[in-house]
């Protein structure tokens, strides 16, 4: 048991907290995922009460090659957040004035929390007004949301602004996540997240 221990303990990262704001809160309330800026957000288990993403469920995509597409599974993926220093970091890297969490399908923008997206999935986020969030992992960069932005600057080439999001996005496009209890949020609430202890895996 001694030798295990010390050979996890240089592996362990302990469990720890990081506190940040709401920046910003949206709601996708049409029939695709671009976002509409809102005061608050209320959410039950499915998620955003109203949103395009709200549901217990959903069908596997791209995302879950191992199963059959349209496969019904977990909707872990009710929220998408992202902070607005990796937003800023994004658009300086595309060479754009800025990037509108809108555009892109953000629900949550948040601030004051460092390097967001590299939150290790499992991460508890819970917020003044009530809501706690359990995130998901790394939300990675797609053409999809690529395009829409695209299309908002009224960019002459699609496809290739398109890609230049996928590879300006990697590691800084935030995170997806799922409602643990329910309740609120408004714009200014205090974040406090509760980082999960880490343990380094690689199996001989």
């Amino acid at each position: 048991m001694t030798d295990l221990f010390n050979n996890i303990h240089g592996k362990r990262i302990a469990a720890r907290k990081v506190t940040g704001r709401v920046r910003g809160l949206y709601i996708a309330s049409g029939q695709d995922f671009v976002t509409q800026a809102i005061d608050k957000l209320q959410c039950d288990h499915g998620g955003i009460i109203g949103d395009y993403h709200y549901g217990m469920t959903r069908r596997a995509g791209g995302r879950e090659p191992w199963y059959q597409r349209g496969t019904v599974i977990r909707n872990d993926r009710q929220l998408s957040l992202i902070s607005v220093e990796e937003l800023e970091k994004i658009a300086a890297a595309m060479g754009l004035d800025a990037i509108r969490p809108e555009w892109i399908g953000a629900n949550i923008v948040v601030e004051g929390i460092a390097d967001f997206t590299l939150l290790p999935a499992g991460t508890v986020l819970f917020f003044d007004s009530g809501l706690t969030l359990k995130l998901n992992g790394l939300n990675a960069p797609c053409k999809i949301a690529g395009t829409s932005i695209a299309q908002h600057i009224g960019a002459q080439n699609e496809a290739v602004l398109a890609l230049n999001f996928v590879k300006a996005a990697k590691y800084l496009r935030g995170q997806t996540g799922w409602v643990e209890r329910t309740g609120g949020v408004e714009v200014a609430d205090k974040i406090t997240g509760r980082i999960p202890e880490q343990l380094y895996y690689a199996p001989d």
